[in-house]
């Protein structure tokens, strides 16, 4: 279990430099460039690595139906309850969609591989490509309140180069072409040096975030769902499943993860207060280091 911990430490590690960096360089440490040069290059390092790992199998592709489906189960009712009970039309879309727009890919991929081991990657790399739908298509819905259509908005799925690097990916795993031993290490290196720049992102993103003002009902109502009720009724769900316990327990850390950076990307596109979604980013990156050794618990005991 030490070990295990140790390894999720480390993963902060990476985000505190990307704090520290951004806190001491400011303007000369563009976060903008580090996202262009992430999302447009590394991250399909990422993804065709993350591909190479394992066969893909009828137990993958499950994987990321069952992710999107259980997000769809749980947030019915929490539209419902919102629209009931939160008059503020953003506070509303905010409750909403937060706790369900994960950080699968910063923090999802790197602590999967520290709490299950690289057989995690297959797996945590088809369910940050279903959050990318999650986020596209729900998310833009949400946030906009209808202002984008749904066909603009799967055009700016298509045009992110995750989406067709995935689908090469995924040509190459099933049709089951060998790749030279020096092309694996170079996607392999790739993946790394996405994976750690997604991370240094993640904390030059936080170094800018303060937090004023906020509305401690907002607050308490968006972390309950993010950290109690929703991880409650995934595992609920999951056991009704016949997933192996290493799947579930895979997708039951998906969920849990700190909310996405994304949230701030739709929520200042939208107007949807974005300091108040950038935020509650900070907070439950922070909450989630003493949840993380809850969640290791959980995992160990229920999962592996």
């Amino acid at each position: 279990m030490f070990e295990t911990l140790l390894s999720i430490i480390f993963v902060y590690v990476f985000i505190f430099l990307g704090y520290l960096a951004k806190r001491i360089f400011k303007e000369e440490m563009d976060s903008k460039t580090l996202t262009l040069f992430s999302v447009y290059f590394l991250q399909a390092f990422v993804t065709v690595w993350g591909f190479s790992t394992a066969k893909l199998s009828l137990e993958h592709i499950y994987v990321p139906i069952y992710y999107i489906v259980i997000i769809f189960l749980l947030l019915s009712p929490t539209l419902f309850l919102a629209k009931k009970f939160v008059k503020d039309p953003k506070e509303r879309a905010i409750i909403t969609i937060a706790g369900f727009v994960g950080n699968t890919g910063n923090i999802g991929i790197p602590l999967g591989i520290a709490l299950f081991g690289m057989e995690s990657v297959i797996y945590t790399t088809l369910i940050n490509i279903a959050n990318v739908f999650v986020v596209y298509i729900l998310g833009v819905y949400i946030y906009s309140r209808g202002s984008l259509s749904i066909k603009k908005s799967l055009l700016n799925i298509v045009k992110i180069p995750i989406i067709p690097a995935s689908a090469i990916a995924i040509l190459i795993n099933i049709n089951q072409i060998q790749l030279a031993p020096q092309i694996q290490e170079f996607f392999k290196m790739g993946a790394y040096a996405g994976i750690v720049l997604q991370l240094f992102l993640l904390g030059t993103f936080l170094s800018s975030i303060k937090i004023k003002r906020l509305k401690k009902s907002m607050v308490t109502t968006v972390l309950s769902l993010k950290f109690i009720i929703i991880p409650i009724a995934t595992a609920t769900i999951l056991s009704f499943t016949t997933l192996s316990p290493f799947v579930q327990g895979i997708i039951f850390m998906e969920i849990m993860t700190p909310l996405a950076v994304a949230n701030i990307n739709l929520a200042s596109l939208y107007n949807c207060k974005p300091k108040e979604v950038t935020a509650l980013i900070l907070i439950s990156t922070l909450l989630f280091i003493p949840i993380l050794f809850i969640l290791n618990w959980v995992i160990e005991r229920s999962y592996l």
